[in-house]
């Protein structure tokens, strides 16, 4: 059994600590401190902003449109605050994270550059333990982990990253003053969305980059462009029923529902279909027909869409060939939305290199070794991606009842009720967790749904005197059972993701979202709220809460 480490000199007593100041772990403060809960958040940022507050690299931008990607929480802030872009940038969504923040008076609530380490529950007086590196312990009846699906971010697995002489960086930990690349000889590893978006930015400064692939990307044109006054004045006029729309849609974006299969139409029909959902936004080609997702066949039409796109974009055919995907299908790994991508490389000083044909052998001194040779180059760009959906639990020393471990309980892959909590671990919520639609959503929409299921269920546990909340192991079984069947019932599972945990060695392969629909997701957890939450069972500590 682990033993909670000598506690220090001071403790901290709070009824709730929130992990975390992004955008779920702000909502979660004001929807506690609304209950009377005494809470406090600890970030590790200098800042408020989680993932809005990390990733500063050039290009940076959200790949849902900013009037879909914002709170629905408070009338008044939807409506006061304009938005400039149709996607919105990295400072513009950090400057309305920091408006909510002021605008709701939570910045006295958040404690900042602080880390925790390690929460150990104790299960006598039904309290959390829990440590930071900072030196500071809290007692806390609730745990709440609002730390993010992507932030724990990963470096490529070679050798030499730390033998580089020249100037590194990581898009996921992007320094706060603007970095110049004008005349320099840049290298980029990797092509998921922050390649994606940062690699035509860094060209139009870079004397000579290299970009490095080892996988190709699906990706569509944003079509981003300033907000029109009038289009935004009507969005604001329908808003409630326009959040209400992408509370029951499939991805937490309101779009026309399919009603016919891909293969039933004629290829001029779903051609003009393609043509008409191609730069509109992130999820409207995926959900053109009804089986795009779970019909290979259905599948190739889209993803041989994209790859036409390609083509007629790039005007090297090799180039165009080696940017195309082929290893899996169309939206199994998470599509990008990008500005000039592909166009990129028609610039004579744009090189791609396959890493593929030419695999990556070492960081070098001077640059990047392939089988091939060595590339020479003054900096070097890590956009490498994140440890997904786990990393960021699992680098804290979670235990549970009896001892049992976070990381000894997900070994073979988490296993969750709702991606909201552990069995074993009372008290213990995760927002947007394993388990849950989270990435495969509009994540606003999917944060909202989770912060109000949480505070409404500890509301309901303390009108009825009790303040230990767990979910019972058959709950989580069961669930855990419906996330993998109808994860298998997709085409998912047959790309090496991050959805699925391929990108990290040795991590176990899980598809680890819901794709069941946030509708649907959000239908059965109103159900369970209004039969009392069955699957979570409810108690009163054994001893009294030691004063601290």
């Amino acid at each position: 059994m682990s033993v909670p480490s000598p506690r220090p000199a001071t403790v901290t007593t709070v009824d709730a600590l929130v992990v975390g100041a992004g955008l779920a772990g702000l909502y979660m403060l004001h929807r506690l401190r609304g209950l009377g809960l005494d809470t406090v958040v600890v970030e590790a940022g200098d800042g408020v902003g989680g993932t809005w507050y990390w990733n500063r690299y050039p290009g940076a931008r959200c790949d849902v449109e900013s009037l879909e990607y914002s709170y629905s929480f408070s009338t008044e802030l939807e409506q006061e605050w304009e938005w400039t872009e149709k996607y919105p940038t990295q400072p513009e969504i950090l400057r309305y994270v920091e408006h909510v923040a002021d605008r709701f008076g939570l910045r006295d609530g958040v404690r900042l550059s602080t880390s925790v380490t390690a929460a150990h529950w104790d299960d006598a007086r039904g309290r959390w333990h829990v440590t930071t590196d900072a030196g500071d312990a809290y007692d806390a009846e609730q745990l709440v982990m609002a730390t993010g699906c992507l932030s724990m971010a990963k470096t490529p697995e070679v050798p030499g990253t730390d033998s580089f002489a020249g100037r590194t960086f990581h898009t996921g930990h992007w320094p706060h003053e603007k970095v110049d690349f004008t005349g320099r000889r840049v290298a980029v590893i990797g092509t998921g969305s922050s390649g994606i978006q940062t690699i035509p930015m860094i060209a139009e400064e870079a004397a000579e980059l290299t970009v490095f692939q080892r996988t190709p990307n699906f990706s569509m044109p944003a079509s981003n462009r300033p907000l029109d006054p009038a289009d935004q004045a009507e969005r604001k006029r329908t808003y409630r029923e326009h959040r209400q729309a992408a509370r029951t849609s499939g991805f937490g974006v309101p779009v026309e529902a399919a009603t016919q299969s891909a293969l039933e139409v004629s290829d001029a029909e779903r051609d003009a279909r393609y043509e008409a959902a191609w730069g509109v936004n992130l999820v409207g080609l995926l959900s053109s027909y009804t089986d795009t997702i779970v019909d290979r066949a259905a599948n190739d039409t889209a993803a041989e869409f994209v790859r036409r796109k390609i083509r007629e974009t790039v005007t090297d055919p090799q180039v165009a060939e080696t940017l195309s995907p082929r290893d899996h299908p169309f939206g199994t790994k998470r599509p990008c939305l990008d500005t000039n991508y592909y166009a990129t490389y028609n610039r004579d000083h744009v090189h791609l290199v396959d890493l593929k044909a030419t695999p990556l052998a070492e960081i070098t001194p001077r640059g990047v070794r392939t089988s091939e040779r060595e590339y020479e180059v003054d900096d070097l760009v890590f956009a490498t991606g994140f440890d997904a959906m786990t990393g960021a639990l699992l680098a804290i020393d979670v235990v549970g009842r009896d001892g049992a471990t976070l990381r000894e309980r997900w070994a073979d892959g988490p296993t969750t009720n709702l991606g909201l909590q552990v069995a074993g671990f009372p008290n213990l919520w995760m927002i947007t967790g394993p388990g849950s639609p989270s990435v495969l959503s509009n994540m606003m929409v999917s944060i909202e749904q989770h912060v109000d299921f949480v505070a409404d269920c500890l509301a309901y546990a303390h009108d009825r005197g009790e303040t230990v909340v767990e979910s019972t192991p058959e709950a989580e079984t069961e669930w855990t059972e419906h996330v993998r069947v109808v994860g298998e019932a997709t085409l998912y599972p047959q790309a090496n993701s991050w959805y699925m945990g391929s990108n990290v060695p040795g991590k176990p392969r899980r598809f680890m979202a819901y794709i069941g629909g946030v509708g649907a997701y959000r239908e059965h957890c109103d159900d369970l709220a209004a039969r009392g939450y069955p699957g979570f069972a409810f108690s009163t500590p054994r001893a009294v809460p030691a004063p601290a």
